[in-house]
């Protein structure tokens, strides 16, 4: 099994740790439901009885995601549930490079924490 660098392993660190943040700090909003935060979550079409329920699947994806024995498996599960946030911003009209961006921000994470999944997708240089 290859030695990571301690540049490799703090970024690993810092992309999952902000990747982690970051679907935790939305799922809080989902379960305090402020008004401002209620009226972009309704326009998005959803019901607000729904709200609690989806921060609780993100929040379980967050979790799987940051804790390194289901690191994979969440990587799966939050790369998925951002499709979906992905798709719903695309069907409003809104902007969505932020659910675009932490997807890819959560597979370089899991890519750069996980030796077996460096070897089964080695990147190399070219030239």
């Amino acid at each position: 099994m290859e030695t990571q660098s301690k540049k490799v392993v703090w970024a690993a660190r810092i992309i999952v740790a902000i990747t982690g943040l970051g679907l935790a700090a939305s799922a809080v909003m989902k379960f305090v439901q402020p008004a401002d935060f209620m009226t972009n979550w309704t326009n998005f079409g959803y019901p607000a009885h729904l709200a609690v329920p989806i921060a609780i699947v993100e929040l379980a994806c967050a979790v799987l995601y940051l804790l390194p024995q289901t690191a994979f498996l969440g990587t799966l599960l939050v790369v998925a549930y951002l499709g979906g946030a992905t798709a719903t911003h695309v069907r409003v009209g809104d902007p969505f490079i932020a659910p675009v961006l932490f997807g890819v921000a959560a597979v370089v994470g899991c890519y750069l924490r996980d030796a077996r999944l460096r070897a089964l997708l080695p990147l190399r240089r070219l030239g």
